[in-house]
C-alpha cells in the first residue's frame, strides 16, 4: 500500500440522529449526523405515516366524491318517469329525421318505442328510415332516460 494516501480511520466515531439517538461506530469522521435511524424509522417503529405529497389524497378523495355524485344523479334520471306523449320534434333531432317520423307516422316517443318493440329495427328500416336515424333516436332517447330496447332484445324474442 502507498503511505499517506489513506483518510484517518476513527474506530469510535459517534453517530448522532435527530430523534437524539446516539451509538459508536467505525469512521473516516470523527462525528457523522444522521436524520433518521432504527429508532425513529416508521418501518422498525411500526408508526407507518400517510405522507400526503401535494394533496394527492385529497385529489383522489375529490375524484371519488364526482364519481359518486354523477351516480346518484344517473340513478334519478333513470328512477324519474319520462314523459311517453313527448313529441319527437322536441327531442333535439335534426329536421329531416323528424319529417321522416312524422310521414311514417310516429309523433311522438311511445309510437316510435311500440314499433320497435313490435318488430324491432328491420320494421322501421323497411318503412323507410335508415339505421343512423334509428341509432340517432335511440341514443338521444337513452340520453334523457328512456329505456330502449336493444337489437339482441327484439331478436330474442
Amino acid at each position: 500500500m502507498k503511505a499517506n494516501i489513506h483518510p484517518k480511520w476513527f474506530p469510535e466515531a459517534n453517530v448522532i440522529c435527530a430523534c437524539g439517538n446516539t451509538w459508536k461506530t467505525g469512521a473516516t469522521v470523527p462525528e457523522i449526523r444522521t436524520d433518521i435511524c432504527s429508532a425513529c424509522h416508521p418501518f422498525y417503529t411500526g408508526e407507518q405515516r400517510i405522507v400526503d405529497t401535494e394533496g394527492q389524497v385529497d385529489r383522489f378523495l375529490k375524484r371519488l366524491q364526482i364519481r359518486d355524485t354523477k351516480r346518484a344523479d344517473a340513478e334519478a334520471r333513470k328512477v324519474s318517469k319520462t314523459p311517453l306523449d313527448l313529441p319527437i320534434a322536441e327531442l333535439g333531432l335534426a329536421k329531416r329525421y323528424t319529417q321522416l317520423f312524422a310521414d311514417n307516422g310516429i309523433n311522438v316517443v311511445s309510437d316510435f318505442l311500440s314499433k320497435l318493440e313490435a318488430g324491432g329495427e328491420q320494421t322501421l328500416i323497411d318503412a323507410g328510415l335508415g339505421r343512423k336515424i334509428i341509432m340517432d333516436t335511440k341514443k338521444v332517447l337513452r340520453a334523457r332516460g328512456y329505456e330502449v330496447p336493444t337489437a339482441e332484445a327484439a331478436e330474442a324474442e
